[in-house]
């Protein structure tokens, strides 16, 4: 089977970077930087960008690109005879599955508030009427399987229209509306009364609030956000790597989407903080944010019902970019591991996906007694701490680990691979850092997250 490859490098940029954007961009980076330091806390966040996150892209993209092959089967194209790197490719693909499981849930809140906003759904709401409408649809388990199993056959209907007509013009397209999108409703939260205070709340540094949660808490979290944004460690943009031509260094591509990653969670801050102080409201993090204090804000807001529209639709594309990056990555491991057409794939995983699925969905209502980690937790909330606290950070030292020792690719095919193309090259000299440096820290950042979740 010919193996497929992007038409464009915009097109690759704008997948890759589809992939990194995602709910934490929105929901949770500007509510850590108003909270952590504002501006102090964005520079450790771009310094543990630059000295983690990017080094560890590369190494994704390098391992793809050389092997032309997807999380499956890349370890066995690379491998010396008679190792068992490629036994960690089961656990990324599951990583990939099982982070469709919970985030298809989401995406499918996100086209559920979009379509409410724009018929209208808000209009005639009260305050208390309109965060009502969130514990409703949590309550409602065929509704909310309704918008998940829609999301599923979109993500993959899209993707099965094949690589560059589904994915890429389709997702180039998502991800340019998303950019006008946020730049248009960052303008219009700046200019509302009261909108300039927000921004200052945000990015102004604050030493005090520093001094209050500790320089410590400021670099563990700095370091956390950095790694998780760009959401290596599964192979999810191993398969983007695998199908770019080599034109360009590897650096310079992970250089770019990480500032791109950067830009709509920075500029996602410039919408949230200026209409929370616009309205005096409390800003907050996580699905209460976006599904209760956000559609407030809008219902008081003069034009709410268009401004809500678009804040949902930008959202919409934020997730669902994300959903059809992964599985593009599922369809591609598919067809390499079992042999099969783009189409057999889709209908298959169009199955598993959205069974698999259910349980978080019934996680909010059927199964709401299943509580994991304590009163209030989910199902979801086990299936994001496997993936964010396991699989990622795992992964990612493992593919750390294969690109740095003899027993595995080794340091020099690495380099050799991420420096071929236009654009800054990553030196030799720093492999010492690659070596031991990054294991340690993905070590820091593995147990932090199981420790912070049990002790």
């Amino acid at each position: 089977m010919e193996r497929e490859s992007l038409k464009s490098r915009l097109g690759f940029i704008l997948l890759s970077a589809g992939c990194a954007i995602g709910i934490g961009n929105v929901w949770r980076f500007p509510y850590v930087v108003g909270n952590y330091g504002g501006g102090i806390f964005v520079l450790f966040y771009l310094f543990f960008l630059a000295v983690v996150g990017i080094p560890v892209l590369t190494i994704e993209f390098a391992i793809g690109r050389a092997s032309r092959k997807s999380t499956a089967t890349a370890y066995q194209e690379l491998e010396p005879k008679g190792t068992k790197w490629h036994w960690h490719s089961n656990f990324a693909i599951a990583g990939n599955y099982l982070l469709m499981l919970f985030y298809t849930t989401v995406c499918g809140w996100m086209m559920y508030y979009f379509y409410k906003f724009a018929v209208g759904g808000f209009s005639a709401l009260d305050t208390t009427a309109a965060q009502g409408v969130f514990d409703t649809l949590l309550a409602s388990p065929g509704t909310m399987s309704l918008w998940m199993i829609i999301t599923v056959v979109l993500g993959f209907g899209i993707c099965s229209l094949g690589l560059q007509k589904g994915v890429e013009n389709i997702t180039k397209v998502m991800m340019l509306a998303l950019l006008a999108l946020i730049v248009l409703l960052a303008i219009h939260a700046v200019r509302l009364n009261g909108g300039i205070e927000g921004v200052k709340f945000y990015l102004f540094p604050d030493i005090n609030k520093i001094q209050d949660i500790g320089f410590f808490n400021l670099v563990t979290t700095a370091m956390n956000q950095s790694f998780f944004t760009l959401s290596v460690g599964m192979g999810s943009m191993m398969v983007f790597g695998s199908y770019i031509d080599k034109s360009q260094t590897l650096l310079k591509e992970s250089v770019t989407i990480s500032l791109l990653d950067t830009f709509v969670a920075v500029v996602a801050g410039l919408i949230i903080f200026p209409c929370c102080f616009a309205f005096n409201v409390e800003p907050d993090s996580g699905p209460s944010l976006v599904f209760k204090t956000l559609p407030n804000i809008f219902i008081e807001m003069k034009g709410g019902r268009f401004w809500g529209t678009l804040f949902f639709l930008f959202m919409t594309f934020a997730s669902l970019s994300t959903v059809i990056a992964v599985f593009e990555n599922i369809l591609s491991c598919s067809m390499e591991k079992f042999n099969i057409s783009r189409k057999k794939a889709v209908i298959i995983n169009i199955l598993v996906v959205a069974v698999l699925s259910l349980p978080c969905v019934f996680g909010f209502n059927l199964l709401s007694n299943f509580q994991p980690f304590g009163e209030g937790s989910t199902v979801l909330d086990l299936e994001d701490f496997l993936v964010s606290s396991i699989i990622l950070p795992t992964g990612s030292l493992l593919y750390i680990l294969f690109c740095t020792t003899k027993y595995g690719w080794g340091f020099d095919k690495y380099i050799e691979e991420a420096n071929i193309g236009k654009g800054p090259k990553i030196p030799r000299w720093i492999k010492p850092y690659f070596k031991y440096i990054l294991p340690i820290i993905l070590v820091i950042l593995i147990s932090q997250g199981i420790i912070s979740k049990f002790i």
